[in-house]
């Protein structure tokens, strides 16, 4: 045996040591290969864990986006429809009024006497006039054509009422001698440069050979206006006496307003587009591929491209409400909703990209997978650095005792182990990883430990934020709910209004179809003898409508106490809503101010309703005044004032259109003539009760059907001056 310093070579000191530094090796050999088995699995449960969380949060995302994508767009394509199917529901009625009217003529002919009917007169253009056209080669001197045009003038007057009341542009009724009554506004149309008449070739127009054929009510494709040019969808129907055709009775409805709105779709928020009977495009806002609209030689069916998915859905929306349906077109996946327009078997049709609807979707899982990157990076320096750290500590465990390489051995693997286990244990509802003493060793495994709490922390945030959407929805009833007190608030309440004043007697209602609504009262003294009375309607519905209509109100009233007589009222009230009407509402007025000492009533109108007059001892009956331009469509307007006299006894009812556009459900109108039925229920009471005879009669024609429109009234009693 042989001493080297405090060593003894080859004596038990030595095996020992031998012993201690095989037992030694062996142990930093099995928990080298321990920590890395694992760090190698810890690292695959990060990646696991990282992709569920993903899927996790892609699948809310989407799952939210889909919802609100299925309400938004059935319920705007189904009101679209709805407005569309009214409006061609009205031109068919109509017509068919004017063809049964027409039919009664012919049948007791010998009963009327022969009324003059006059050619286009360019005079009376802006103005409904009854019109005589021609074929060309009719000889007006022939005694059988001079007897039958003299009868078809005994429908002058029923013509001009249909145009004026229903939304028609013109009405008419064509006789097969090649003789044409027409009532319009646009008799210059009719006559050429050198004064002369122009001819119309009845024969050839598709109206009247679609009627004859048919049989019935037709409804014509998109066709040009014959005098104006203009797009619009022509209504006929024919006539039979002893089953022999007499004539054929026909209306006119100009597009004009639908290929704007169409046209002049905001593509951010999608497209939407119309289809006919025939599959084919007749309006579009999209002006590209399959959408594009076409001339009628270049139309084609969307059922017949080859595009199975296209066709399913077109032939759904043509017959039927569809529900969402996601559509490959040209290599485009679209979200698409359709309802039909019932009256003329066509379609309309709303679509939105789904790449556009993705990109939160998306963002947001960028986001996440550059944190997640982030997080891999500080987890893989941590794994280099804690190699690195361990090599080190293992050279100097090697020169150290066992007990010190069991210590450093149990404080490296046991946090490791430790964190493991917590985030196996990850999923659910249990996401959050946190930190804890045991991972507080001031090393690598410590920034590890960190780096988990970090994605575990944005990872739980970015949830958070998925369910706060879906929780959006509940705050916005919220704020609706608020919006709705505030706006009841805006609008006179306090009834009686001016308990002072023995003059008049006054009471308004107005009830929004939704939680805030577009229509607005108003009344309030200019001074000690002149009342200003408002009623207003504003274009659209809900929160927009809510606050055009108060910037509306506050405009009207301010302008109002200003002294203006009511035109000047509502021209500078348009001047000051044109100025900065970015988003191109507009707002039906009818304004009146009443001086009390003499019961003068000085009133203008800009596209609203016509009012009712009630005289003492009378009933309530239409004063149909003349109406301006709506408030905010077009700068440069100037109104028309008119006056009435109102005696002691006097009573005024004005209104928004939700009261004679209230709708059953069988989709039959409340109408005029029903409101002014309810009216003289018991024109003697009160305003406030006159109100509630109306809103009586409303609620008991349309029962249980959805309210669609604000209900707006008001009404003033004139009592005469206070002696």
């Amino acid at each position: 045996m042989r001493k080297y310093k405090h060593i003894t070579l080859g004596g038990i000191q030595q095996k020992v040591f031998n012993l201690v530094l095989i037992m030694l090796l062996l142990v930093v050999a099995v928990y080298s290969v321990m920590i890395s088995y694992q760090m190698n699995h810890l690292t695959g449960i990060v990646t696991d864990t990282n992709e569920q969380q993903k899927g996790a949060i892609t699948a809310i995302s989407q799952q939210t986006m889909d919802a609100v994508i299925a309400g938004s767009l059935g319920s705007k394509t189904q009101m679209q429809a709805y407005i569309a199917n009214d409006l061609f529901s009205d031109t068919a009625d109509t017509v068919g009024t004017l063809g049964e009217y027409t039919r009664m003529l012919f049948e007791a002919a010998e009963q009327y006497s022969a009324r003059e009917v006059a050619l286009p007169n360019a005079a009376l253009d802006g103005t409904g006039s009854v019109q005589l056209l021609t074929e060309a080669g009719v000889d007006l001197n022939d005694p059988a054509i001079t007897d039958k045009i003299g009868l078809m003038g005994n429908l002058s007057e029923l013509m001009l009422s249909l145009y004026a009341n229903a939304e028609v542009d013109s009405c008419y009724v064509a006789l097969p001698e090649g003789v044409m009554l027409l009532v319009d506004d646009h008799a210059s149309s009719k006559i050429d440069a050198a004064g002369n008449v122009l001819s119309l070739p009845i024969h050839e127009r598709d109206w009247y050979n679609g009627a004859i054929e048919t049989g019935g009510l037709y409804f014509t494709d998109i066709v040009s206006d014959a005098f104006t040019g203009q797009y619009c969808v022509m209504c006929a129907m024919p006539i039979y006496v002893h089953d022999e055709i007499v004539a054929v009775a026909g209306a006119d409805l100009f597009l004009d307003n639908m290929e704007a709105y169409v046209n002049n779709m905001d593509e951010s928020s999608g497209y939407v587009c119309i289809v006919n009977e025939k599959g084919h495009v007749v309006f579009s806002s999209r002006n590209e591929g399959i959408f594009q609209v076409r001339g009628d030689s270049e139309a084609k069916d969307l059922r017949t491209l080859g595009n199975e998915a296209m066709a399913t859905f077109v032939s759904e929306a043509l017959t039927r409400n569809t529900d969402v349906n996601l559509v490959e077109v040209d290599g485009t996946f679209l979200y698409m909703t359709g309802a039909p327009i019932g009256k003329v078997g066509w379609a309309i049709i709303n679509m939105v990209d789904k790449a556009l609807t993705d990109q939160p979707t998306v963002m947001m899982a960028a986001q996440y997978d550059d944190i997640s990157e982030k997080a891999v990076s500080a987890f893989s320096d941590g794994i280099s650095h804690a190699r690195t750290w361990i090599t080190v500590m293992l050279a100097i465990v090697t020169v150290l005792a066992l007990v010190s390489a069991l210590t450093l051995s149990k404080r490296i693997v046991k946090p490791l182990e430790t964190m493991t286990k917590r985030v196996i244990s990850l999923g659910g509802e249990d996401l959050q990883f946190k930190m804890e003493d045991t991972y507080r060793t001031g090393d690598e495994i410590e920034a590890l430990a960190e780096s988990f709490a970090m994605l575990s922390a944005k990872t739980l945030e970015y949830v958070d934020q998925v369910r706060k959407v879906t929780a959006e929805k509940e705050r916005i009833g919220a704020e609706l709910s608020l919006a709705t007190q505030i706006q009841a608030s805006m609008l006179p309440h306090i009834f009686p209004a001016f308990p002072d004043r023995s003059e008049f007697d006054i009471f308004a209602s107005m009830d929004p179809a939704k939680e805030v609504g577009g229509d607005f009262y108003d009344y309030f003294l200019i001074d000690d003898d002149h009342l200003c009375m408002v009623i207003a309607d504003v274009s659209g519905k809900g929160v927009p409508a809510a606050l055009f209509m108060m910037a509306s109100k506050i405009i009207l009233q301010s302008v109002a106490m200003m002294g203006l007589s009511p035109a000047g009222i509502l021209q500078r009230t348009n001047e000051a809503i044109c100025s900065n009407n970015e988003a191109q509402m507009f707002v039906t007025v009818w304004l009146g101010i009443l001086e009390l000492s003499t019961g003068k009533l000085t009133a203008a109108n800009a596209g609203h309703e016509f009012p009712a007059l009630r005289e003492p001892k009378g009933n309530f009956a239409l004063y149909k005044d003349k109406h301006g331009f709506v408030i905010g469509g077009m700068e440069g307007v100037h109104y028309r004032e008119y006056e009435m006299q109102l005696v002691p006894g006097s009573k005024l009812f004005v209104y928004t259109d939700g009261v004679v556009e209230a709708t059953s459900a069988e989709k039959k109108l409340f109408g005029t003539e029903r409101m002014i039925d309810a009216l003289n229920i018991d024109p003697d009471a009160a305003p406030q009760d006159i109100l509630g005879n109306v809103r009586a009669s409303v609620d008991g024609f349309v029962k249980e059907a959805e309210q669609f429109d604000d209900l707006t009234m008001l009404c003033v009693e004139y009592k005469g001056p206070t002696l």
